[in-house]
């Protein structure tokens, strides 16, 4: 199982659902663009380091790109982005999922669900 970005924001915006969902993942995987994306949205340093400790904590795997993703990730873009405004960091993590035989948990499920092959679980972040 791969956790898609917005699922680890939920969480660490505090949202219960989110929180009870990843505990229990734990130790999960994640895409290197998640992880980029997230250090992205960090406001601080202190936010930083606490989030580094909470990955730590998680004993979270993070898949590099490598050739192979690289590649779909541009077959996808070259496919979707005109049809279904496919945008780079979800190729890449698609590809990634793809790549790996592995399931993607999202909240953004159609930013998905047309890719071939791909096998989404939505997640909600609606009460507990």
């Amino acid at each position: 199982m791969i956790i898609d970005t917005d699922v680890l924001i939920w969480y660490l915006r505090g949202n219960e659902k989110a929180k009870i969902f990843v505990e229990d993942a734990v130790p999960f995987t994640i895409s290197v663009v998640t992880y980029m994306e997230l250090v992205q949205g960090m406001k601080n340093k202190t936010e930083f380091k606490l989030f580094q400790k909470q990955m730590l904590k998680w004993n979270t795997n993070i898949i590099q790109i490598d050739q192979s993703i690289s590649s779909r990730a541009m077959f996808y873009v070259q496919e979707y982005a005109l049809s279904h405004s496919m945008m780079l960091a979800d190729a890449l993590i698609a590809a990634t999922v793809i790549q790996n035989s592995e399931v993607l948990v999202t909240a953004n499920d159609r930013h998905y669900t047309f890719i071939p092959n791909i096998e989404c679980t939505k997640f909600s972040p609606g009460t507990v």
